[in-house]
């Protein structure tokens, strides 16, 4: 029976050490660039992904605990406290407004409630573009890196085939012997930027997709909150 040689992780890792040693200056600085891209690709997704899961629960329990309340407009300091959770935030920035609107109003003679209700959207838009900002918070970072990954990957490729070639030239003997460390070395970016872009377009677009729901669900309670607002003025 032959002798086979087996898939081996570690000869693969060891094959791929060889080669990156092979690489030029430029190529081991694209792909020493596309791992740390990698590494902050990951921290990003996985991040961005504990963050928007804890901030729905943050959100689903305040909204629980405020659909419990007769009135929003005589609650407690409490309630305005919590800037963190993204829906009490719009909360207190819609009642802080209406209370000032009211003040005012007062002090002019106007009982009506419309002014107090067009501070209190005013302040809501405010606050839902505000936290709009903080739920998309570095995807245009990771847009980046997905982006730009195979390009740089391409880059060194070409570069080092380029140097395949001069190599060639200079030595003057155009065999696959004298072409494969090169070419090899340089096809070694393409995979780089590939193993660089393909997991962070799929992270990208699962939290695109967390990303435009939790904002959905933030214009609808932002909407609810200013209808209970004026069924309360």
């Amino acid at each position: 029976m032959p002798d086979t040689v087996l898939f081996s992780p570690v000869l693969a890792t060891t094959n791929l050490i060889d080669v990156f040693l092979k690489c030029d200056v430029v190529g081991q600085i694209i792909t020493s660039g596309l791992a740390v891209f990698s590494i902050i690709a990951w921290s990003i997704m996985i991040g961005k992904h504990f963050e928007l899961k804890r901030l729905r629960q943050l959100n689903q329990a305040f909204e629980s605990h405020l659909n419990d309340q007769k009135t929003l407009l005589s609650l407690p300091e409490s309630f305005r406290n919590k800037r963190a959770i993204p829906y009490a935030d719009l909360f207190t920035d819609a009642i802080e407004a209406y209370w000032r609107a009211a003040a005012i109003s007062k002090e002019k003679g106007d009982t009506t409630p419309r002014a107090r209700l067009e501070h209190a959207e005013n302040a809501l838009q405010r606050a839902l573009s505000r936290q709009t900002l903080r739920y998309e918070s570095s995807m245009i970072f990771l847009a980046t890196i997905v982006t730009g990954a195979p390009f740089l990957g391409m880059l060194g490729t070409v570069w080092g085939v380029m140097e395949a070639f001069s190599a060639v030239a200079v030595q003057e003997s155009a065999s696959i012997k004298t072409l494969a460390p090169g070419v090899s070395a340089a096809l070694l970016t393409t995979i780089a930027g590939l193993v660089v872009a393909i997991p962070s377009v799929f992270g990208y677009n699962f939290l695109l997709g967390n990303t435009k729901q939790l904002i959905t669900e933030l214009e609808n309670f932002a909407s609810a909150l200013a209808d209970r607002l004026e069924l309360e003025s």
